[in-house]
């Protein structure tokens, strides 16, 4: 058994060994036939070749198991292991190598091509292959291949692998035959060249991984990879060379050091001079990462990277690579640099990217329509892109980007701020106005997520400050209100805007480094190619650089009004300096706005617009209530429309003047003021003077505006203005402030009609709680009265209270025939007394017995903020009046008076004062109410108290206004 295993063995092996020789000289031998009748016979298959040439031996069953076979058999490049060792051994020997009968390849070759396609393409072979040092070997093959490129001449004969084996790999390759970029440079040799598409294309697949990108920049593989770009000018290594350094790009430092080594100029030479399209999208990829920061971009642009992208723009490439051009040109425009802007324009972008704009696809559209919107931070390319169309493109995308179905307020901003840059040239200004973009402005300034847009809005509205047509389109839009509201209200803060995005309509003028730079004749130059000028005679002489004096070194007296100084910061005065003394005015959020304001009160007849409620309130918001001195522009503005006679009727009807008053002279501003309670407030517009509510502003506002006594004697007393007005106070109020507004008025006529008025509470009984008078009642309730009584009332509540009859019954006529006369209760010694509590009796029990002034009808008065309804001293005026005691009344209201209208009461008691329904005290509540001693506010609360208790009943209010305003005793006929 032994013997047989060990016999066994051998043969085994040499049968292995001997099927191994014959599949390798089958393989040679077939290798070489294929080769020889391919190139025998170049249009037909080698493999049909081969069998109809009589390999009669050999059965299809037998070729096809044979197949099987050798394609089962593992191959020495399957393993990772020898296809590094075959790389580090090129790359520390050369490039050379003898080719393997076999597969007509070198072991460079086979090696190369089994990481490309097998192990970088398998899950995690990328990082196997940096884990296990490939990417060493293979820079340092690149940089033998760079060296070897720089001097053609000098490279190993040889051969590479077949162009047919390279095109089967997945990465990208170039289309037809491989064509030199420039003449002047020779062709490389044909296996360097294979061996460098192989190991760049492993090279830039492996960069698409992080860690493989800071391997390749800490072994210095980006200076052979800028050299092979500069040597090589063959496509198919430009277009892979470029991909690898795209990939690099895609890391901060690696980018940096892209840029010092040099490879801008060369990618930009290779978008000029290479013709295949997956070449210059790999290069234009390449351009698009290296623009990573805007020190970046300015260095692109500088070196021209933006010109030739233009060009490729504007020849109608394929959709592959317009589409990468638009998202490099996206890229490349982002804070958008003047030399951008320049190469774009010379390089004809504009108008492909305006005709991009409609494009089918939505990331070439979208991405077209955001650099059309970056270009416009460039005042110089601005007139070059409203007469290429961009203005319609912007305002329509914005406009449907704020439709119902549009994107979110963050995708609008650059188109905000797009389409306000694009309002401070004239030019675009009309193409803008004429494509409905003051209505979309108009519509961003109404809405309030759009807040943080608004200051910058506002100041691109100013460049239409002199075109009439579009004033007026504005002020119809609502524009003047939206103004006032900015004037009050917080808004977000925007970034300035640089010096180079200021209008173009002077560009001399405004930047003078391009003055410096230039010559007249190129602005001449430039205007002509732009289209601005049909020839030299177009343009004055006097616009050259030269013929414009040097400003002088001094700060101007007042701020230059451009676009964009329209954000500077206020002004800050020191405190006590005058206006004049500064020698400067105050611009600062609000001046925008101030401006648009100025220039709508300068109109012949402003009043539709600024004298209404929301615009005088934010004006006067913003002169009572600015942080800082406020604008004397503010100030003019309402000088200037109270002395326009036009404006005097608008004044009147919006209670105009009554508010200016209220708030700078009196101090009380419209949110100081409680907002009317059970009052809808009317929001009725009448066309024609005259109507009620007409009639009833002019009336309030007359003793504000009129010192003419014949005047307004005639048109308040005479022709019932003053009636009018105070029945208009218990109707639905036409202002919010109506009641402030119709207290101080009637406290003004007041002191027209009758300058010397008397105290407020009359002193009908004296009163003094320090001296009081002798009290007559008092005696009779002591243990021993002195006289003896000879009567006690009887309360409900039980109690008993002593009385003389006789003095009772002479005190009233009630009691005189209730006690002396034929009534029972004449021969009763205690005689009941209905609906009577012990503190209501209390002052009538003194009253009857002679007490005048003692106190005693301060008793059942509750103190202020009590409610006087319900309580004894309505009680006690009730039961006064039933025993007929008109002196007894007359000293409880005046008692009531004393303590909720005197100087502890408040203007919430007069109110509960005026409830009772006296006519005393509905007097003294209007007395107290109109009186020049309360304050402004006061007097305002108390009439919206005595408004309140009135209710529906306004006559017995309006006698007691009426009797005080015209100094008229309570009692007397007032004149209708």
């Amino acid at each position: 058994m032994r013997s047989n295993k060990g016999t066994a063995a051998p043969s085994l092996q040499g049968q292995t060994s001997g099927v191994e020789n014959y599949n390798f000289r089958l393989a040679s031998l077939r290798g070489r036939y294929l080769n020889s009748v391919s190139e025998a016979v170049p249009g037909d298959s080698p493999v049909f070749q081969f069998r109809s040439l009589g390999s009669a031996a050999r059965s299809g069953a037998e070729s096809e198991a044979r197949a099987k076979m050798a394609a089962a058999k593992p191959t020495l490049t399957d393993s990772l292991s020898f296809c590094l060792a075959q790389l580090a051994a090129a790359a520390g020997e050369g490039l050379g190598g003898e080719k393997d009968p076999a597969t007509n390849e070198t072991p460079l070759g086979r090696a190369l091509l089994a990481l490309r396609t097998r192990h970088i393409k398998a899950a995690g072979g990328i990082e196997r292959f940096r884990a296990r040092g490939g990417l060493r070997p293979l820079l340092a093959l690149l940089r033998r291949a760079a060296a070897a490129g720089s001097a053609p001449s000098q490279a190993s004969p040889g051969s590479a692998p077949s162009a047919a084996s390279a095109a089967s790999s997945p990465a990208p390759v170039s289309g037809p035959a491989p064509s030199t970029v420039s003449s002047s440079t020779p062709s490389p040799p044909v296996r360097l060249r294979k061996t460098l598409d192989l190991a760049l294309s492993i090279l830039a697949d492996c960069c698409t991984e992080g860690a493989c990108r800071a391997e390749v920049r800490r072994l210095g593989g980006i200076l052979p990879l800028v050299t092979i770009l500069q040597c090589m000018k063959t496509d198919s290594i430009q277009n892979r060379t470029a991909r690898a350094l795209g990939n690099l790009a895609m890391e901060p430092e690696s980018c940096g050091d892209i840029h010092c080594a040099g490879a801008v100029p060369l990618l930009v030479e290779s978008l000029t001079a290479c013709q295949d399209s997956q070449c210059l999208q790999s290069v234009v990829r390449a351009l698009r990462n290296l623009a990573d920061s805007p020190q970046h971009r300015l260095a692109l642009a500088q070196q021209g990277a933006v010109r030739p992208l233009a060009e490729l723009l504007a020849t109608a490439p394929d959709a592959a690579l317009t589409s990468a051009l638009v998202r490099a040109l996206l890229e490349l425009s982002r804070g958008c640099s003047r030399a951008c802007a320049e190469q774009l324009s010379l390089g004809g972008g504009l108008g492909p990217l305006v005709s991009l704009a409609s494009h089918p696809k939505r990331v070439v559209r979208e991405g077209t329509i955001l650099i059309l919107a970056n270009l416009c931070a460039q005042g110089l390319i601005r007139p070059a892109l409203g007469n290429a169309g961009g203005v319609e493109v912007l305002v329509d995308e914005l406009r449907q980007r704020r439709g119902p179905n549009g994107a979110s307020p963050a995708s609008q901003q650059p188109l905000v701020r797009a389409v306000c840059l694009l309002c401070r040239e004239a030019i675009n200004r009309a193409r803008l106005r004429d494509a409905g973009g003051l209505d979309l402005l108009i519509g961003l300034l109404r809405d309030p997520r759009a807040s943080a847009w608004h200051p910058r809005i506002v100041a691109a509205l100013v460049g239409f400050l002199y075109d009439t047509g579009a004033l007026g389109r504005l002020q119809a839009l609502g524009l003047v209100p939206l103004l006032a509201g900015q004037l009050c209200g917080e808004a977000g803060e925007e970034e300035e805007e640089g010096r180079e995005a200021a209008s173009w309509d002077f560009p001399e003028e405004r930047t003078p480094e391009r003055a410096q730079g230039g010559s007249f004749r190129s602005l001449r130059s430039w205007l002509i190619s732009e289209g601005y000028a049909a020839g030299p005679d177009d343009i004055s002489p006097d616009w050259s650089p030269e013929q414009c004096p040097p400003p002088e070194p001094m700060e101007p007296a007042s701020p230059i009004l451009t676009p964009t100084s329209l954000r500077a910061p206020r002004t800050q005065r020191t405190p006590g300096r005058s206006p004049a003394a500064a020698n400067e005015e105050p611009w600062g959020r609000e001046g925008p706005a101030l401006l648009l304001l100025s220039r709508f009160s300068q109109a012949p007849d402003p009043s539709g617009a600024l004298v209404t409620g929301p615009a005088l309130y934010g004006l006067l918001t913003y002169v009572t209530g600015a942080p800082g001195p406020p604008s004397p522009r503010a100030l003019r503005i309402l000088s200037r429309l109270t002395c326009n006679p036009a404006c005097l009727e608008a004044f009147v009807r919006s209670y105009g003047a009554a508010l200016l008053r209220a708030w700078l002279v009196l101090g009380v501003a419209p949110d100081d003021w409680p907002a009317p309670r059970a009052r809808p407030t009317l929001h009725s517009r009448h066309r024609e003077l005259g109507s009620p509510e007409d009639r009833v502003a002019c009336a309030l506002t007359l003793p504000f505006i009129c010192r003419k006594p014949s005047l307004w004697r005639r048109l308040l007393l005479e022709q019932g203005g003053l009636r009018l007005l105070l029945a208009a106070l218990t109707r639905p109020a036409p202002h919010p402030l109506f009641l402030f507004f119709a207290a101080d008025s009637l406290s003004c006529l007041q002191d027209l009609v009758s300058p010397t008025v008397s105290p407020a509470i009359p002193q009908a009984v004296p009163m003094d709680l320090d001296s009081p008078s002798p009290c007559l009642y008092e005696p009779l309730l002591g243990p021993a009265p002195v006289p003896a009584p000879d009567l006690h009332f009887l309360l409900d509540s039980g109690l008993q209270l002593p009385a003389q009859r006789a003095a009772s019954a002479t005190a009233s006529p009630f009691f005189r025939a209730l006690l002396s006369g034929s009534f029972a209760e004449a021969q009763m010694d205690l005689v009941p007394l209905r609906g009577l509590s012990p503190g209501a009796a209390w002052p009538i029990l003194h009253h009857l017995h002679g007490c005048r002034g003692c106190g005693a009808a301060l008793g059942p008065v509750p103190p202020p903020g009590q409610p006087l309804l319900g309580s004894e001293a309505e009680e006690a005026l009730e039961a006064a009046g039933r025993f007929l005691l008109p002196g007894l009344e007359e000293e409880l209201e005046e008692a009531v008076g004393r303590i909720h209208l005197g100087p502890q009461g408040g203007p919430e008691s007069v109110g509960e004062v005026f409830r009772l329904g006296r006519p005393r005290l509905a007097a003294h509540c209007a007395r107290w109410t109109l009186g020049p001693e309360q304050c402004p506010r006061k007097r305002g609360l108390a009439l919206v108290g005595l408004v309140e208790a009135a209710g529906e009943e306004a006559g017995p209010l309006t006698e007691a206004l009426l009797a005080v305003v015209m100094g008229i005793e309570l009692g007397a006929r007032v004149p209708a």
